[in-house]
Order: C-alpha cells, then structure tokens, then sequence
C-alpha cells in the first residue's frame, strides 16, 4: 500500500516536471517562431514554481519528512545535506530566473539568451534534485519509516492542496491558475497555438 505522503510526494513531482518542461516548451517554441515568449504567462508560470514547490512542497520535505529520514538512515546524511541545500538553491534559482525574465521583458533580445540559459539550467536542476529524491531517498523512507512516522508525514503531505494536481485553488490563487491554463498556448493551455 502507498502512503497518502509518498502519493502526494510523487504527484506533486510530476505536476512540478510537467510544469517545467512545459514552460520549456513554450521558449524554445518562441524561439523557433522568432518571436518573444508570451511574457504574462511565463511570469505567472515562474509565480506558481516560487509559491508552491518552493515555499510548501519543499518546506514539507525540509521540515518533516527529512529529519524523519535522517533519525532511521544516518548513512543518508551527506544526501539529505545536498538535497536539503538543494531548497535553499532552489529559492535563489527562482528568484535570479525571475530577475532574467524582467531583464529580458524590459530590455529585450541582448537578454534573451540569458534567460533561455537561466530556464535550461533551472530545469537541468530541478528535473535532478527529483530524480535523486526519488531514487536514493523516497525507497528508504518507504522501507524504515513507522506508523508514527507515516502518521506525521501523511498529515502534512495530506494538507497540501496544489491546483496542478485538481484541488481547487485557494481563492487567492484562482486568478493565477486561470492565466496559466487560458493563456498558455496548446498544447500547454487552453491559449492559441502559436
């Protein structure tokens, strides 16, 4: 049986890739059509990065799954360190992508390349930092964690509601995930095809 935890973990992985190669898709998409990326959706995609993986999901892992983790497998320590310092990177990536994005908008084409680089190597990043967790550290959770440790890991997992995965958004956030989804072109949204 899969804990509720490891399903909300592996879903949330897989709606943060979709998302990313998604937006991916969209700038080599531009590029090829010479034209700008549509710059209110990639904004509000790179707002949906910074506000849930970054500031919920990650917070979870950081926060009670991991020193869960570091409790029963101690040989685990140096990956944990490197994924744990993985978040904190991960803060500051989004933030210097953010800062390429604005340069590129404001300033135009000498940015554009800075800012395909900075959406290459984010993605290179993160698309990593996953396939580490689910490799090396979600197997030994599966394998050492108690009922305690599940009760505490699918409570908090349990709690998260993110859009991309079907929860209704918060009423907060329901602007942002209509901008996304009308806006972003098909095959990605329900926008144009470019």
């Amino acid at each position: 049986m899969q804990h509720l935890a490891m399903r909300v973990i592996r879903d949330e992985h897989a709606a943060l890739a979709a998302m990313l190669r998604s937006l991916s898709m969209m700038i080599a998409q531009a590029k090829r059509d010479g034209v700008a990326p549509d710059f209110e959706v990639v904004r509000a995609m790179l707002f949906y990065l910074d506000e849930f993986p970054e500031k919920l999901h990650h917070a979870k892992e950081s926060e009670v799954l991991f020193p869960r983790l570091r409790a029963h497998a101690p040989e685990l320590a140096a990956v944990l360190d490197r994924i744990d310092a993985d978040h904190a990177r991960g803060e500051r990536a989004i933030r210097e992508l953010e800062h390429a994005l604005l340069a590129y908008e404001v300033l135009g084409e000498p940015r554009r390349e800075a800012f395909e680089q900075a959406v290459d190597a984010y993605l290179a990043f993160y698309l990593e930092h996953m396939a580490i967790e689910e490799r090396d550290l979600l197997p030994a959770v599966e394998a050492r964690f108690d009922e305690a440790d599940w009760a505490a890991v699918d409570a908090a997992f349990g709690a998260n509601r993110d859009p991309m995965l079907g929860h209704a958004p918060e009423e907060a956030y329901r602007p942002l995930f209509r901008r996304i989804v009308n806006l972003a072109p098909a095959p990605i949204g329900l926008g144009p095809a470019r």
